[in-house]
């Protein structure tokens, strides 16, 4: 048996993260993956929108300043488009800031996790391994491996992703709300320059946003049914490339693909209880919200902030893994995730229901909303600080 302070189950994202964010702490962590990230060739069709808050989280950990700056993409503006004739848009300059975030692959993160929690001291990696067996005792959690490794740890957090078997070895329920809805996604290069803005489309199919790569690169989300999904999956490269430009009001001319289309299931998942004696949950095992905002991975980064800061600063004689304690992070997190949870799914069934009058409305309130300067840099400075 290994004794632990900490077990962290997943090593994505936020799991990663959470594990770099406590490499000064003095406890003694192990993190538990199934396979190291790896870097596709050529360009990651995953991407994330990442607010400044959370620049400012991977720069406290150290990882920020490892990330190849060439490719990174910052945000300098925004345009939503309704579907009828609704506008808003967002400018940096406008609201004084350089950037209104930035977009970054994927994996061009989760390896530079990975490599920073290879060095640490603190950290035991058990890759590749797979959990099999989680039971929790008064004093201690144990988890097995499928490799028959014993593991003990005073607190477990699980961090592997929405369908987390963290979550259901704990016995903690999760109320999922399919969507019906695929997001399709990939990577195109394009005719005319992006000048570094993001645009985002509420169509009749579903919800289109371009975001900015470098150079003149974008990737998309098209968040759509799952028919038309499967549809612009299995289309032609050249037809694929056509249906996106001209869903986009060809507002960047010409695209040619650079990675295949691929898409994933949406649904809305919300998680009652993120904590538990012995047990926390962060990002995807602890919430799911549609990727409409591109605020999915915020979440889990400002999850795995509030958890570090908590572990961290907790005095020695202090039982880490207190539901009481615990509780701490829970209350810290709750209004920010159900904020986001509520305002996206509001806003795809806003621009999803289609009574008469209604169409007219929502784009008028976006047109009325892009003439309010107040209204928009309060929306901006929120995004800004606090996602």
């Amino acid at each position: 048996m290994q004794h632990f302070d900490l077990i962290i189950v997943g090593g994505g994202l936020a799991g990663a993260s959470l594990a770099v964010a406590l490499r000064d702490a003095p406890l003694r962590i192990a993190l538990v993956e199934h396979q190291a990230p790896r870097r596709p060739e050529g360009w990651d069709a995953r991407v994330y929108a990442i607010s400044p808050a959370n620049v400012a989280f991977l720069e406290r950990i150290g990882a920020w300043k490892h990330l190849a700056t060439e490719r990174i993409a910052p945000i300098r503006g925004m345009e939503i488009s309704g579907d009828a004739g609704g506008r808003l848009a967002f400018s940096a300059y406008d609201s004084g800031v350089p950037e209104l975030g930035w977009i970054l692959e994927s994996s061009l993160m989760a390896c530079e996790f990975w490599e920073s929690a290879k060095r640490q001291g603190n950290l035991t990696l058990h890759c590749p391994a797979a959990p099999q067996q989680l039971t929790f005792g008064p004093d201690a959690a144990q988890l097995v491996l499928a490799d028959g490794s014993a593991l003990s740890a005073r607190l477990v957090v699980g961090a592997d992703g929405r369908d987390s078997w963290v979550r259901q070895a704990a016995g903690l329920s999760a109320v999922n709300t399919p969507y019906d809805e695929k997001g399709v996604v990939a990577n195109l290069a394009s005719e005319k320059p992006h000048r570094n803005v993001a645009f985002q489309w509420f169509r009749d199919d579903g919800v289109l946003a371009y975001l900015p790569l470098p150079g003149n690169r974008i990737s998309i989300v098209w968040s759509t049914s799952d028919d038309h999904a499967d549809e612009l999956c299995a289309l032609p490269a050249a037809t694929f490339c056509e249906r996106v430009a001209e869903a986009g009001g060809h507002a960047l001319g010409r695209l040619d693909l650079l990675t295949p289309a691929a898409a994933f299931p949406l649904r809305l998942m919300r998680v009652p209880q993120t904590v538990a004696p012995r047990l926390a949950l962060v990002g995807d095992a602890a919430h799911g919200i549609h990727p409409l905002s591109g605020h999915g991975i915020n979440l889990g980064f400002q999850d795995a902030s509030e958890l570090a800061a908590l572990l961290a600063g907790a005095p020695q004689w202090q039982d880490i893994g207190s539901e009481r304690f615990l509780q701490r992070y829970q209350r810290a997190r709750r209004e920010e995730t159900a904020l986001m949870q509520t305002t996206t799914d509001g806003l795809r069934r806003l621009f999803k229901a289609s009574p008469p009058g209604l169409r007219t409305l929502r784009n008028l309130g976006l047109s009325a909303t892009d003439g309010l300067p107040f209204v928009k840099n309060a929306l901006v400075r929120y995004a800004l600080g606090a996602l």
